[in-house]
């Protein structure tokens, strides 16, 4: 089968998927629980301004050698804490267009193989890629539940979409 047959599939499959997230993110709405607010959010932000900070992730208190570990000083700024991951994104307000376009460009077998072989690969990449969030990142697991449960979506849409759309079909 030519590779080219399959790009109607990809696109419909990234649209269908496109259309469930906005409907799980702006209508139903129940990701607003992912993010909390600082309660001081503007002293944090002059802070990190004042640091004049690249784009990047940054892990305070920074421990490049994990020998370092059984320092006491550095055992002491972790138990002080705060212990953060931190990310910093570009000045501006986010680029929804850049954001949208990136969406969709991630990237003759029966109906039903297709789907369960495009579901499984999507359900890795929509689910599975959280787990390792809460498992090093302290992500909140209630946070990784949800984003498992579009995952699961997602992946029947994906499925769904190939199944119907698969050139052999």
């Amino acid at each position: 089968m030519p590779f080219g047959s399959l790009w109607i599939p990809v696109i419909v499959s990234a649209v269908v998927v496109f259309v469930a997230s906005s409907i799980l993110h702006m209508a139903i709405q129940y990701h607003k629980a992912d993010h909390k607010p600082l309660p001081n959010e503007d002293a944090v932000r002059d802070v990190l301004a004042r640091g004049n900070l690249a784009p990047g992730v940054y892990f305070t208190p920074h421990c490049p050698d994990m020998k370092q570990l059984k320092e006491p000083a550095i055992q002491a700024k972790f138990e002080k804490g705060p212990v953060a991951i931190i990310t910093i994104m570009p000045k501006g307000a986010p680029v929804m267009q850049k954001h949208l376009a990136l969406w969709f460009l991630h990237a003759g077998d029966d109906g039903m193989l297709v789907m369960r072989t495009t579901g499984t690969v999507a359900f890795a990449a929509y689910a599975l890629s959280h787990v390792s969030d809460s498992i090093w990142k302290a992500q909140p697991w209630a946070n990784t539940g949800r984003a498992t449960l579009d995952g699961v979506i997602y992946a029947l849409l994906t499925g769904l979409t190939f199944r119907m759309l698969w050139p052999a079909a």
